[in-house]
């Protein structure tokens, strides 16, 4: 499994991943009967919102963090939910296919991108959605910097891909209609909360690599190496159906 998070403080950190899912789950077609996976969950801020679209429908909360998914269970409750603990790097644990899949702030965090579209081609049934948006090509670059500076490498693990190697995975698992496009998303954190936003939300790796003991002055080096609480996000966004 992924490694866990800290998932109340990322809870009150996600505002800019909040916003990016509303967007995303905003190019859904649903009649609002359907059964939707929400591929990274995080705390269900945002599968609260695809919720609301569905009210004879279902979600089904996936989320490799146990931290995540429990968080998310206590934000929604039973009702018209399903909670998945599991890795999109491997076969997903679906009894049955879903009429749509969405993604926000996920998918840059699997390493491979075949097996996870894969994996997504195996449980959406014909004609169904997948609509996503992650870290794309160039995504915090002046951040990686920093941390490169430092002696680590935030991007370890990573795949910030761009859109031509996207559609060209998406379509050899099956999927068709791809449209892959990346925006920029500068994103100003509350100065307050920067050096929080940081740690959880993009150190979090890292830190295990960093003694405890050094972890706090790492934040604070990375946050002054940076110049303005402010985060130049990439993100590629995939719109496609399964064929």
């Amino acid at each position: 499994m992924p490694r866990d998070w800290d998932a109340t403080a990322y809870d009150r950190l996600s505002e800019p991943q909040l916003r990016w899912g509303r967007a995303v789950i905003g190019r859904l077609r649903l009649a609002g009967n359907e059964r939707v996976l929400d591929a990274g969950c995080g705390t269900g801020r945002v599968t609260e919102a695809l919720r609301d679209l569905l009210p004879s429908g279902q979600v089904i909360a996936l989320d490799g963090s146990v931290a995540m998914i429990e968080r998310a269970r206590q934000r929604l409750g039973e009702e018209r939910m399903a909670y998945v603990a599991a890795d999109l790097m491997e076969a997903l644990p679906l009894a049955e296919c879903v009429d749509a899949i969405v993604s926000t702030a996920t998918f840059h965090w699997i390493p491979d991108h075949d097996r996870l579209f894969r994996n997504l081609a195996r449980v959406l049934r014909s004609g169904g959605q997948l609509e996503a948006r992650c870290g794309g090509a160039g995504n915090v670059a002046e951040l990686t910097a920093v941390v490169r500076t430092l002696g680590h490498d935030i991007d370890w693990g990573k795949v910030y891909a761009g859109p031509e190697e996207t559609r060209a995975r998406l379509r050899s698992v099956g999927f068709t209609d791809v449209r892959c496009w990346l925006t920029e998303e500068p994103t100003p954190i509350p100065p307050g909360d920067f050096e929080a936003f940081l740690a959880t939300v993009c150190l979090g790796g890292i830190l295990l690599e960093v003694p405890e003991r050094d972890r706090d002055g790492f934040v604070r080096a990375v946050a002054a190496g940076l110049p303005d609480s402010s985060l130049r996000y990439v993100r590629l966004n995939i719109s496609a159906r399964r064929a």
